[in-house]
């Protein structure tokens, strides 16, 4: 078993520099690329993608998706050693992993990582390796500068089980955001809320990111921006055929694709006006009184549903006319609550539930931005029996 000679590392962004690093820093012959042209001080730098490769014992791509990889490797193959092995670390579809392996066969390795800058330089990534297993141990001093290898049975599984693990991250980064957004709400200092929750489920995350979660994060550099987890969990969702909520709530971020993902955790909540036609409509249950429910509805809305067995589409006058403008006579025992809002751009989605005595309903509706004010166009309920 022995490390290959040279080590080209092409792409020299965030990740692939800082395996560049590491890998200089254990004295392993390193020649970096990178399509910008970008150079480094700490391990030397091709100017040409072929020059790169060309005494190369192990090629590591470290790019950022799939159409990049092929293009890289279009651009390469006719300079590669006959014995060169491909580490691809880059977080693509596991189609395209999957691709790029009945390619290059068995000098191919698909190693996709978890962890972010901080682990690569620290030598304490975790690598989901997909090889043969002869072509594995010929690489495997450099797989254990970077970290600890876990195999994996085939490329398509390791390049999924990476978007996975990043779907998780996305999850506690937005379960990290809405509760930034109840504490502000509830009126509680930055600060105090984010000790409390390093003591919870989100600390790890809290702990690693709070700089950048102070509203203080102009020094901090990225570690992992909200671009590449957005375009991260665009894959996952396009490869499992399923919606993901992390997708537009990431995509969504006000913060910028190139700010670290912490940042998309302090965006504030949506801006009241939003609210107020679902507030209105709140108000027209509350109080009977219809005039709520024209400001909240557009005059052309319906609202659908089943009552009775039946499917009912009422006009606005319609569903109007079933209020008789005065309280139900159980309102002090009602309740309703909004619990879920999406806004993109001119249209917005909400869900609410309302306890009404023994019945509870879920609303769901579409809003839309005219005139410089919110309305809904339409509204659907589910009555739980």
């Amino acid at each position: 078993m022995t490390t290959p000679h040279t080590i080209a590392v092409l792409g020299l962004g965030r990740m692939g520099s800082a395996i560049a690093t590491r890998l200089t820093a254990q004295d392993l012959d390193v020649v970096g690329w990178t399509r910008s042209g970008r150079t480094s001080s700490t391990h030397e730098t091709a100017g040409d993608v072929r020059q790169a490769v060309a005494k190369a014992g192990l090629v590591l791509l470290a790019l950022s998706d799939g159409p990049a990889c092929r293009q890289v490797l279009d651009d390469v193959r006719d300079s590669l050693r006959t014995d060169t092995i491909v580490l691809n670390t880059s977080t693509i579809a596991p189609a395209e992993a999957a691709g790029l392996a009945r390619r290059l066969g068995p000098s191919y390795i698909h190693a996709p990582l978890l962890g972010s800058v901080p682990a690569a330089a620290a030598g304490a990534l975790h690598i989901l390796a997909a090889a043969d297993q002869d072509v594995l141990e010929r690489v495997r001093p450099v797989l254990d500068t970077l970290g600890t290898v876990r195999s994996v049975d085939d490329a398509a599984t390791a390049a999924a089980l990476k978007l996975i693990a990043n779907h998780s991250l996305a999850g506690a980064v937005l379960a990290l955001r809405d509760a930034l957004r109840h504490a502000d709400a509830l009126g509680l200092p930055r600060a105090q809320a984010l000790d409390v929750l390093e003591l919870g489920g989100l600390g790890g995350l809290v702990a690693r990111k709070r700089t950048f979660l102070t509203g203080r994060p102009a020094t901090a550099t990225a570690e992992f921006t909200i671009g590449a987890l957005a375009k991260d969990m665009a894959l996952l969702a396009a490869a499992s055929n399923a919606p993901l909520r992390s997708t537009a709530g990431l995509a969504g971020a006000a913060a910028g694709p190139e700010t670290d993902i912490a940042v998309a955790a302090t965006v504030p909540a949506a801006d009241d006006a939003v609210l107020e036609p679902l507030r209105a409509y709140i108000r027209g249950h509350a109080t009977g009184d219809p005039a709520h429910f024209r400001d909240a509805f557009l005059p052309t809305a319906r609202i659908e549903g089943i009552r009775d067995g039946a499917f009912v589409s009422w006009p606005l006058d319609e569903y109007c006319a079933l209020f008789p403008g005065r309280p139900a006579p159980d309102e002090a025992t009602r309740s309703r609550r909004i619990d879920t809002l999406g806004v993109h751009g001119t249209v917005a989605t909400a869900t609410m539930t309302l306890s009404h005595g023994a019945d509870t309903f879920t609303d769901t509706f579409l809003l839309v931005r005219a005139d410089d004010s919110w309305r809904i166009a339409n509204k659907t309920y589910h009555r739980h029996l």
